[in-house]
């Protein structure tokens, strides 16, 4: 009996609604945040509203992001474990949530319970559009028919090249989440130094850069993209604003002039990292040589 193929991602990735609707990508992972002591579970945008969830931060409103337990992995896999089906999950990054702990909790119980059932995770080693773009391209490969073993071997290559480069306005939302220590923090909002984010090889965000001032910090982003992005034919460049329009439409101008081929997204950043890195964090993720 062939086993059908089926595929599954999570809004960790952050891909815009009408892309995930134009991909067909059916099964999805709605992953938690809380804000005024209220759970949601982000629904890829839509009942997500930016504004206001930014404006609830500005109030002095913190969110925290968390994992699902293994009983909701359950519920998302166990059809189609019953019914022995190939699935491949592409999603964000091991390194940045405890979550897959639970999912691999879940995974095992019903691996035994359903021994015919091929189960595989493929970690895209990024956060919001970074792991976006691997999701994107694996969707693409997944309904052009290609195996889901060989959509694992193209990521192989292809996942590495995804790239995340952004900058939070407001160095406090970092230093809550742990990523950044009080005294830096300080220091940071004093010389007003903006931390150029990006992410690793192995999954995990670093510092890159610091940059003196807010236009410094939206030349470096520019300056990055321009300078390393490929493929510009296959994948778009995405912008990304947590509630800075104004900043997203500055690199947008920039982008087109110096990338007139380049297919150009303007998106809003979503609970994930809106939480960690809070309003007014501008990024854009692309493809490009490595990480």
């Amino acid at each position: 009996m062939t086993k059908k193929a089926v595929f599954f991602t999570d809004s960790d990735c952050e891909l815009p609604l009408r892309i995930v609707k134009e991909l067909k990508i059916d099964n999805l992972i709605k992953m938690p945040y809380t804000i005024c002591g209220e759970e949601y579970f982000y629904d890829f945008g839509e009942d997500f509203d930016p504004k206001k969830f930014y404006a609830l931060i500005r109030e002095g409103n913190m969110p925290i992001t968390s994992g699902l337990n293994a009983e909701l992995y359950k519920e998302y896999f166990e059809p189609f474990f019953k019914e022995g089906d190939d699935i491949l999950y592409v999603s964000f990054s091991s390194k940045m949530s405890s979550t897959f702990a639970s999912m691999d909790i879940a995974v095992k119980e019903l691996q035994q319970k359903y021994p015919d059932a091929k189960f595989r995770r493929y970690d895209s080693k990024g956060i919001s559009m970074a792991a976006g773009l691997v999701v994107y391209a694996a969707a693409k490969k997944f309904n052009e028919g290609v195996p889901n073993d060989e959509i694992c071997a193209f990521l192989d290559t292809f996942a590495p090249r995804t790239n995340a480069c952004f900058s939070p306005q407001d160095l406090f939302h970092l230093k809550r989440g742990g990523r950044l220590s009080a005294v830096s923090a300080a220091l940071g909002t004093i010389l007003q130094l903006k931390p150029i984010i990006r992410i690793n090889d192995e999954g995990k965000l670093y510092s890159a850069a610091k940059v003196n001032g807010r236009n410094k910090a939206l030349k470096y982003i520019v300056d990055e993209v321009i300078a390393n992005v490929t493929e510009t034919d296959k994948y778009p460049i995405i912008i990304l604003n947590a509630d800075c329009p104004d900043d997203a439409e500055k690199i947008r101008q920039k982008l087109v002039l110096a990338l007139p081929e380049a297919e150009i997204w303007s998106e809003s950043v979503g609970p994930v990292i809106g939480t960690h890195c809070g309003p007014d964090t501008i990024a854009v993720c692309y493809v490009g040589s490595g990480r």
